[in-house]
């Protein structure tokens, strides 16, 4: 009586300031994060406390009712008949205490979860002395005159320390015996309770004190049946031994990760991402199959992304082939690559935008000779073959090289880069630093960016961020290309027939509803790409190897395209995709083409789409020149030389009245007049200039004084003034 009137005064915190039940419940942390979808399904378990192991908090009916038996049996038989403390049991345990002989312990379940929930608040753990004893019996019968019975026994299993890093039922079950704890059976929810005993006692003594407790259990050996212990002490050291809670566990690994640090400074736990349930697992299987059917081509590894066009949403993210990899845990979505040819539609739109070039506009596909401040650069065809004149519908529906490379040097490396920059593609070094090869796809760019600017074009032009989660607001839009030249390239892309001649008419990229879409494959076939959208999506994918080996003989029908082809089926099988409306200032136009050098028409007659102001009835072929390819029947000269990197240098060995550098624009050119670093030079067609050291713009006039062309040079050495 005197220990316990003490206690009262040494520990009233812990009988008058016990939290609730719903308190204890909600204040649980687990040490994983559970990534959710869109419909509330797990896709995803990430350990994110490094400190322990905790699983979720499980009600008492997802508990083994063999394991509650169990540790009533091993921790406290008269459970249900005591208010908290055992008094019985104390009196057991002082008396053996006084005859020196050993007793079981007088702890109660209650008095036990007192210690765990002072320990939490306190910050106390260990053993502890008879007067802190006494004040956790006070606590304990505080708690049981707030709480059921249920309550107590569900908060015990959910926050009693079990072996190593363990802690509570979920935690231990999933670990030890790889399964959820409402399927435990007797012989491990004995084995279970003798832990609880000793949590991190050798194999040998927790099964004797697992066979002992199996003996009492009804239906066990108080049933009168035999218990094996030594093969109990087998499965023991079986199951002490196994590592089955891994640290991450789902069919959204590379998401959940990029997802909880969009998260930072969030409850995580409390938030759903944007991805579809059904939309993951069927990218995964189709992603999966593709690739097991590649397998004897060299290809390991695979990403795909699906964005939902109208809020950014992420539907989908596969960011790699999982076990078929070597690489598994590089994510292919973010991973740089080698873009090849999905960057030429916005290549085309931006020549479209600037009125350079016409869907109709005809440009030659024949070998070129580009100069550079490096040299020639000599771009090639996918099948080395040339298909004579073209127009700009038919070079971007096939993928022509030569025809995008000509396309480039009309408007130049620096403007490209930099509208690739303003589609969100974070490129480095800069418009020079790639050249001509910017067209084909020499920088390195991720999945996730790329299809973005994809989904930029089905959105009229118009730019926004990413989203992880259910947007809160409506996206913030960036107008950051022509909407009449995004909606012209995306009537090419559409156009089954235009890429007839490079994929075929039954091409897997013909879909029985609208989409349009491009592939694209990079130097050495390292990267294979297929990226396109529907009236509501735009889907990305890419096949190749996280190693960057290169592939054997894949092409982009045969790589990424089946897979897109399989999600764009699947996110229409009910749903229909109709093409986008022409916005204001585009225009139809019926046109006939010229002859050719056979007196047969270059193409065939066709409507076709324009922007206001640059349609035309009659296409005519321009010069061959590899920048101004249909020049004149677009109506605008250009330069022809110098090339743009142009770099000269001056001979001192020469007078300098001899040093003349020929401006020409071309075969047409009127009333123009050319300026060079802000100074007007002259006028004409050709005009002579003497150059000096320096980097200097030159431009091509009207006689308004409107630039019409403008190019870049360099001029080193020394000997002639300005």
């Amino acid at each position: 009586m005197l220990l316990a009137t003490v206690a009262v005064a040494a520990w009233p915190a812990s009988a008058q300031a016990l939290p609730s039940f719903e308190q204890v419940r909600s204040n649980y942390q687990s040490s994983e994060t559970l990534l959710l979808s869109r419909e509330g399904e797990v896709l995803q378990r990430l350990r994110t406390d490094p400190q322990g192991r905790r699983g979720q908090w499980l009600a008492l009916d997802e508990i083994s009712p063999a394991l509650r038996q169990a540790l009533l049996l091993s921790e406290d038989k008269r459970f249900y008949q005591h208010s908290g403390v055992d008094w019985q049991a104390v009196a057991a345990a002082a008396w053996g205490n006084l005859w020196h002989q050993r007793t079981r312990g007088a702890s109660t379940l209650t008095m036990q979860l007192a210690g765990l929930l002072d320990a939490q608040t306190q910050g106390r753990a260990g053993q502890r002395n008879a007067l802190q004893k006494a004040g956790q019996a006070l606590a304990a019968q505080a708690l049981e005159r707030q709480w059921r019975k249920d309550q107590v026994l569900e908060a015990y299993l959910n926050l009693v320390p079990l072996r190593g890093e363990l802690v509570g039922i979920d935690a231990l079950s999933r670990t030890l015996f790889a399964k959820a704890a409402h399927g435990l059976d007797a012989r491990e929810a004995a084995l279970t309770a003798a832990l609880v005993r000793a949590p991190n006692a050798k194999v040998a003594l927790v099964a004797q004190r697992a066979c002992a407790l199996l003996q009492q259990m009804p239906g066990q050996g108080a049933s009168g049946a035999a218990i094996d212990c030594f093969a109990l002490e087998m499965f023991a050291s079986a199951a002490l031994q196994r590592r089955a809670f891994a640290a991450s566990e789902g069919i959204a690994p590379h998401f959940a990760r990029q997802w909880l640090r969009q998260q930072s400074g969030r409850d995580a736990a409390d938030q759903r991402s944007s991805l579809s349930a059904p939309l993951q697992r069927f990218a995964v299987q189709t992603l999966g199959q593709q690739l097991r059917e590649l397998a004897g081509r060299n290809v390991q590894d695979g990403a795909l992304l699906v964005l939902d066009n109208a809020s950014g949403q992420v539907q989908a993210w596969v960011g790699s082939s999982g076990v078929l990899s070597q690489a598994g845990e590089v994510d292919g979505v973010l991973a740089l690559r080698q873009p090849g040819s999905t960057l030429k539609p916005f290549l085309y739109a931006q020549a479209l935008a600037q009125r350079r070039l016409t869907a109709a506009s005809l440009i030659e596909d024949s070998a070129a000779q580009i100069a550079t401040s490096a040299g020639l650069y000599i771009p090639q065809n996918y099948d080395r073959q040339f298909k004579g004149w073209v127009t700009l519908r038919q070079a971007l529906a096939a993928s022509l090289n030569v025809p995008a490379v000509r396309t480039l040097v009309m408007v130049t490396p620096d403007d490209f880069f930099a509208q690739l920059r303003a589609l969100g593609l974070p490129l480095r070094e800069s418009g020079g630093y790639f050249g001509y090869s910017l067209a084909l796809g020499s920088s390195e760019v991720s999945l996730l960016h790329l299809t973005n600017a994809y989904r930029t074009l089905a959105n009229g032009g118009r730019y926004s961020p990413v989203r992880w989660s259910a947007p809160a607001s409506a996206p913030v839009w960036q107008p950051v290309l022509d909407p009449g030249a995004a909606f012209i390239v995306a009537d090419i892309l559409a156009d089954a027939q235009a890429r007839a001649a490079t994929f075929g008419l039954d091409s897997v990229l013909s879909t029985r509803f609208w989409t349009a879409v491009k592939t694209g494959t990079s130097k050495d076939m390292r990267d294979n790409w297929a990226i396109g959208w529907s009236q509501q999506y735009t889907v990305g994918v890419w096949v190749g190897n996280a190693s960057g080996a290169a592939m054997h003989d894949v092409s982009g029908s045969s790589g990424a395209a089946p897979v897109w082809a399989a999600l764009m089926g699947f996110l229409h099988r009910q749903q229909p995709s109709q093409a986008p409306a022409p916005p204001p200032g585009v225009v139809q136009q019926a046109l006939r083409f010229g002859a050719g050098s056979d007196g047969l028409p270059l193409a065939p007659a066709r409507t076709e789409w324009f922007l206001r102001g640059t349609e035309q009835a009659l296409v005519l072929p321009a010069e061959p020149a590899g920048r101004h390819a249909n020049a004149a029947a677009a109506g605008s000269a250009r330069i022809r030389t110098p090339t743009p990197g142009t770099v000269l240098a001056l001979d001192p060995d020469i007078p300098p009245q001899q040093q003349r550098l020929w401006l020409e624009a071309t075969v047409g050119a009127k009333n123009v007049r050319w300026r060079v670093a802000g100074r007007v030079l002259g006028a004409g067609a050709r005009l002579a200039w003497a150059p000096w050291p320096g980097r200097h713009p030159i431009e091509l006039l009207d006689a308004r004084g409107q630039v019409l062309d403008r190019v870049q040079i360099e001029v080193r050495g020394a000997g002639l003034r300005r």
